[in-house]
């Protein structure tokens, strides 16, 4: 999953989505010196990624990238299915896209202080760039495929991964929608159980 569905996921919980928002950028399991629903908020983020990374729909949909991207197939994946997320959101949210988006680019800036430096480096680009209402349109998607391309180590051709999306674009929006109601029936319970937990 990637930027949106994350904070999608995170429910109506403003610090659970701060801390979801950081969860690429905090490393190891010392979490003691954030508060507890940012805390709990990374500790949802790596739930959504292992449950993500483990689903048999998701490694369907991976299966048609393997052989092209290897091991980049998952990061396109995640990306897919923000886009799908994007166009669809009037489904899974009362409140349009583009207000959603602005309500969470100012709870990112408001809580800068919390997000380690490579997310605050990040978050004006993806604010200037509108990245989470851009998902929804394939230009947007090919965009940030482009510049994932561009930051990775080796040649891996994600800038192409656009016309893998067009191509099967109907399978791979089927495979989103019945896993995003898997995901979301097990990250509501797995996030109302941490929320209520002790670290």
């Amino acid at each position: 999953m990637n930027f949106l569905a994350h904070l999608y996921l995170s429910g109506e919980h403003d610090q659970i989505a701060v801390g979801n928002f950081m969860g690429d950028f905090v490393k190891g399991s010392r979490l003691d010196h954030l508060p507890d629903l940012v805390a709990k908020g990374i500790i949802l983020h790596r739930e959504i990624d292992s449950y993500t990374d483990n689903h048999a729909i998701v490694n369907q949909s991976k299966d048609k990238l393997r052989d092209k991207y290897r091991h980049y197939s998952g990061v396109i994946v995640d990306m897919y299915y923000d886009h799908f997320l994007a166009i669809h959101f009037q489904d899974y949210h009362p409140v349009p896209l583009k207000t959603y988006a602005q309500e969470k680019y100012e709870l990112l800036q408001n809580h800068m202080d919390l997000i380690p430096p490579k997310g605050q480096n990040m978050l004006p680009y993806m604010i200037k760039g509108d990245w989470l209402t851009n998902y929804a349109r394939k230009e947007g998607i090919h965009r940030s495929l482009t510049g994932l391309s561009r930051r990775t180590k080796f040649d891996s051709g994600l800038e192409l991964a656009i016309q893998d999306l067009i191509m099967h674009y109907e399978s791979f929006e089927e495979e989103f929608r019945q896993f995003f109601i898997e995901i979301q029936a097990h990250i509501s319970q797995f996030r109302e159980d941490l929320i209520i937990s002790k670290l």
